[in-house]
Order: C-alpha cells, then structure tokens, then sequence
C-alpha cells in the first residue's frame, strides 16, 4: 500500500502507556478466557465488556512515560494515515448524499483501555464503541494478525481499520441502532443472525473505501486486495470455531463465514457504491 506520503490524521488520541483506575470487575484469567472468546467470535464489545460503576466514577488513569519501539511508531503512523484515508473516503460519500461525515476518533492503548461501553484488554482485538464514536486498537494486535492469524500485509491491516470505520458509518446511519434494538425481542439465533448482517455490511464497506481508495488516490498496489481478501477470510466464524472448537455452528455465527466476508468486501470494492451494500435486503449472504 502506497501509504508514506498521506495525510496524517488528527482524530487519533494516543493512551498508550495510560494507566486504568479501579481495574477490572472479576480480573484474572477470567476476563481473559471472555476477552479471547470475544476476539475469536466477534462478540458485541458491550456484551462482554466489564463495567464498573466505581471505576467509571474515578479520575482518569494516570498516563506513564511510554517509549514506543520504531516498528510500532511506524505502525501508529501508518493507522493515521488509513484512518485519514477513510476520512476523505466517507466526507466525499457523505457530501454527494447531501450529508455531513461525523469523523471518528481512533484511540491508540496499550494492555487495557476504558471506553463508553466499558473496559477492555487488548486481546479483545479492535473494536469501535457506538456510544463514544470511537475506534480503538492495540498495535500488538497487527502482530497477532499476522502470526496467529495467517494475515500478513499492511492492506490487511488497513483493512481492520476500514471494516471498524464502517461500524462507525453503520452507527451514523442508525443502522447499529435499529439492529441493537432487537437485542432481546428475537430469540438468540435471530439476533446473531442481525449480527452477521451488520458485519458484512462492515466487510463492505470497508471494501467501498478500498475502491474509493484506489479511483482517487490510487494507493493500492498488486496483491493488496488479495492481502485483505485473505485476513477477510481467515476471521470467518468457521473458520475461526474450527480452529478453536473443531467444529462449526453456524447459529452462533455473528460475523459472517469466510466465503460471507470475502464475498462481500468483494462486491463493495467492485462496486463502490454504498447502495450495493445493502445487506439487510440481500435474500442470500
């Protein structure tokens, strides 16, 4: 990805090295197992996130000097610059509908992080709180990515970002709202199944921004869709539940399968058309 010469964005806030009051309700290796759980199955954050009213009360966690290596610096510069792209992306989407982009912030941490939806360890993986319109990510997850889940490539990393981004598109749109809406007046199955609809439309939407990515700014460079393509597939649920559970069930899908994702990052980067993602009206995933 032709990235180095990009605007940097300014909606980046940088907690790294940032200390948490209270902690975590019931810590220890349980909040890990959920953490985990939650990476691995693409569990809304809210679900599992643990909220403390008293931490929630105290003063903001002292912040440490934090002494990044080259690779991450490098890596937190690249961040800003795919979440800049996505900014001029979704502004140009938004004015040619005759509305106005809400530009979100995208919090950098390290270990542990308190958002509006709660509290959060870094082996969560990425995620994007509705509640304060933030994305949020741990650089050390770039290298899990690539380690442990096959998915190498600074496309592929680009494009965790845009699919967190397109969460946040979802939650101006109230499409995340309407879907939230249903938590608890459909049976489990159906809600998961509203689940996988709302991250396919993410996967789309983050192959829209790949497409309007490459039309302008001509940034992608051969073999980084495939880069993408292969992280999209690679975080199928089965995938991810044959690996982990040597099985699959699909009625706790809530991301979608492999071949979902891949398909429909596909169709949004082929179409770059934010109507062709529409896929709450698709008869078929």
């Amino acid at each position: 990805m032709r990235w180095q010469t990009g605007r940097r964005s300014d909606n980046i806030e940088d907690r790294r090295g940032s200390r948490l009051p209270g902690g975590f309700k019931g810590g220890g290796i349980g909040i890990v197992l959920l953490a985990l759980v939650a990476m691995y199955f693409g569990i809304d954050p809210g679900l599992i996130l643990n909220l403390d009213d008293t931490a929630q009360q105290s003063s903001p966690g002292a912040s440490s000097p934090y002494q990044p290596s080259a690779e991450e610096q490098q890596l937190a510069e690249f961040v800003a610059v795919v979440l800049a792209d996505t900014e001029d992306t979704w502004n140009e989407v938004f004015a040619a509908a005759s509305r106005t982009y809400s530009e979100p912030k995208l919090v950098l941490f390290s270990g542990a992080v308190q958002s509006a939806c709660g509290f959060a360890q870094a082996a969560m993986g990425p995620f994007y709180c509705p509640a304060d319109r933030k994305v949020y990510i741990d650089l050390a997850f770039y290298r899990d990515l690539k380690a442990d889940l096959d998915s190498p490539g600074d496309f592929a990393q680009a494009y965790v970002i845009a699919h967190e981004v397109g969460h946040h598109v979802q939650n101006l749109l109230g499409i995340s709202d309407k879907v939230a809406a249903q938590r608890g007046r459909v049976p489990d199955v159906e809600y998961n199944r509203l689940s996988v609809r709302l991250e396919l439309q993410a996967d789309c939407l983050a192959g829209l921004w790949a497409s309007h990515a490459e039309r302008v700014r001509q940034v992608v460079e051969p073999g980084d869709i495939e880069e993408a393509l292969n992280a999209a597939s690679n975080i199928g649920d089965d995938r991810l539940q044959r690996r982990s559970q040597g099985r699959i069930t699909p009625d706790s899908f809530t991301h979608g399968s492999s071949a979902q994702r891949v398909s429909w990052f596909r169709r949004g980067f082929q179409s770059g058309e934010i109507g062709n993602c529409d896929t709450f009206q698709a008869k078929t995933l």
